[in-house]
């Protein structure tokens, strides 16, 4: 499958069938953040892969418990090592955004579904996870089986128009 139809694939997963995922798919995704470009290729980020539903429970709004998520993936960052532009602007979101944005297309891309995840409490899920001060989560990732599909051709009515979006200067 080329790139763009993996993209238009993809998509937000809220509801998962009960069951694991084999270790060799998570670290095929794992292996996609890996590659992820980053500022200057620092590579600030940190992945904790959760898998006890009790834990799931305690970090991630109720619905990913209620959906069966087999895992979540909390991607955290390490704003001490971050890659800064001159005006001091932080480009670890952005990173951490890119090595999310990876895993989500190799996932899909072997069948397993995710959904970004980025209303939640992070001092709340720090403490959970007992990650050091300088740590942050900023994404969560629950990833699973999916238990429901989207129409792979909902982007021509859900997407703004290239015409929208796009300046050409």
């Amino acid at each position: 499958m080329n790139v763009l139809s993996l993209m238009k694939q993809r998509c937000s997963v809220r509801k998962y069938e009960d069951r694991p995922i084999e270790r060799e798919k998570l670290l095929y995704v794992l292996e996609a953040a890996r590659v992820a470009p980053s500022a200057c290729n620092i590579q600030p980020w940190r992945f904790l892969v959760v898998q006890d539903r009790e834990r799931i429970r305690r970090i991630a709004p109720v619905w990913v418990t209620e959906a069966k998520a087999s895992a979540v993936i909390v991607a955290c960052g390490d704003h001490r090592q971050a890659w800064r532009r001159r005006d001091g602007k932080d480009h670890c979101d952005i990173d951490i955004a890119i090595a999310v944005d990876h895993m989500t297309l190799a996932a899909s891309e072997i069948g397993l579904g995710t959904c970004w995840i980025c209303s939640f409490d992070a001092f709340a899920i720090a403490v959970a996870l007992e990650l050091a001060d300088h740590v942050e989560p900023i994404v969560l990732l629950p990833i699973g089986y999916p238990a429901e599909s989207k129409d792979a051709n909902r982007h021509v009515r859900d997407r703004k128009l290239l015409d929208e979006i796009v300046s050409w200067r």
